[in-house]
């Protein structure tokens, strides 16, 4: 049978596994219950399973006993190690999707789609089992909490998964989909930077508050903190090239009690995203220069953090090539390449810093809705389609036994 088959035989439990995590969705890095979901789903599959100490993650090594070509056996150490990730922390967003299984935590729900990442991984682990006679290296299943602004991939790194298997891995693969962006099931790549670095800025301005009705008599920082939030922008402009982008936004802004009052200070936050190493380190120096010298213009003061984040997703050429074939190979005529990279962000970076691997995306806008409309991830009415489910776990297992049998073969 083919591979594509098994996992489409799987379809009722995927979904089974992807409504009930959906229904209890957990934010960080603590994720009790979607651990204990997990580590069911995964006993008595013949695994060698670890859990996190800092997190709630879970990490399994599958050992293929497929010989390799240099006669290789399991467990020797020399054999191919391949690493699949998932994601499985949701979002502090109140669902508004009106689904069946929709989430029964009040203000949290897996908008983003870690969910069905969580449920494909479960599914590739469940085809790799019971194909392991075909497997000729072994197998890291990475499934990681807190990548949605906790960094859990970094955590997972510092406590070995990628050496899991008893050596470096050769290659990486992760997944994610998209509820909105590209047509049903069109699965996307892209070497090279394929998403942005992101990082925190966070800016108190520091004033001397008074009476609204005499301005010149107190430091007034909420004007400061607004020329800043309109200079932020210029400077994008004005410093740096438009061939090579930033984004700087400013999402959280905060002052005062009463219209009539100056407040001593003002706040903003802002989150600022670039697609090269040099335009990341350009920004920490340019930001704090521009905003110090706006407020002492003003004889005012201000505290600027400037917070280095998540790094940009990498994907090396050679292993996103060979995604590509097999993707080719499961679903022909169902990938693109991204033309550009995509201004999110992700700590599956992290990974891919450490060990040559790709990122695919996968669209899973229900069929027949428009994806240039549909609800975006993050949205509280982003929808994903259970349908992709198999497809994902396919291409997960897929990917882990061809790229074993290329390795052996060397």
């Amino acid at each position: 049978m083919e591979l594509i088959d098994e996992a489409r035989g799987l379809q009722s439990q995927l979904t089974e596994w992807r409504h009930a995590l959906h229904q209890e969705p957990e934010i960080g890095l603590d994720l009790p219950r979607t651990q204990e979901k997990v580590l069911a789903a995964l006993d008595g599959l013949g695994l060698e399973i670890s859990t996190g100490t800092d997190t709630t993650s879970v990490t399994a090594v599958l050992r293929g006993t497929a010989a390799s070509a240099a006669g290789g056996t399991a467990n020797d150490g020399a054999r191919p190690v391949v690493l699949l990730r998932a994601d499985m922390d949701a979002l502090p967003v109140q669902e508004r999707t009106g689904a069946s299984f929709t989430s029964r935590i009040d203000g949290a729900m897996h908008a983003c789609g870690h969910d069905l990442h969580t449920s494909m991984l479960l599914g590739a682990t469940t085809l790799l089992a019971d194909n392991r006679h075909r497997l000729a290296g072994d197998v890291v299943l990475m499934f990681q909490p807190g990548e949605e602004g906790y960094d859990g991939a970094s955590v997972m790194v510092r406590e070995g998964v990628l050496d899991a298997a008893g050596r470096r891995a050769d290659a990486a693969f992760g997944l994610h989909v998209f509820s909105s962006m590209a047509p049903h099931g069109q699965f996307v790549t892209r070497p090279g930077v394929m998403m942005s670095a992101s990082d925190g800025l966070f800016v108190t301005v520091r004033g001397a508050g008074g009476h609204g009705s005499a301005p010149h008599a107190a430091k007034d920082p909420v004007t400061v903190a607004a020329e800043m939030v309109l200079a932020l922008q210029t400077m994008v402009t004005r410093q740096f090239d438009m061939f090579d982008p930033t984004v700087v936004t400013v999402g959280r802004l905060s002052a005062g009690t009463k219209r009539n009052v100056i407040p001593d200070t003002a706040e903003f936050d802002a989150t600022i995203r670039t697609f090269s190493e040099a335009n990341r380190e350009r920004m920490q120096l340019a930001i704090p220069r521009l905003l110090e010298g706006i407020a002492h213009a003003h004889g005012l003061d201000v505290d600027v953090r400037y917070a280095a984040e998540y790094p940009l997703t990498v994907t090396d050429r050679g292993e996103t090539e060979f995604a590509e074939s097999t993707i080719a190979e499961l679903f022909d005529g169902r990938h693109a390449r991204l033309p550009q990279p995509l201004s999110g962000s992700e700590d599956f970076s992290r990974v891919l810093a450490e060990v040559p691997g790709s990122f695919v995306g996968l669209s899973a806008v229900p069929a027949g809705v428009d994806h240039a409309t549909s609800a975006f991830n993050h949205s509280p009415f982003a929808t994903f389609d259970d349908a992709v489910l198999a497809d994902g776990a396919a291409l997960y297992a897929q990917l882990a036994l061809a790229k074993t049998a290329q390795l052996a073969a060397r």
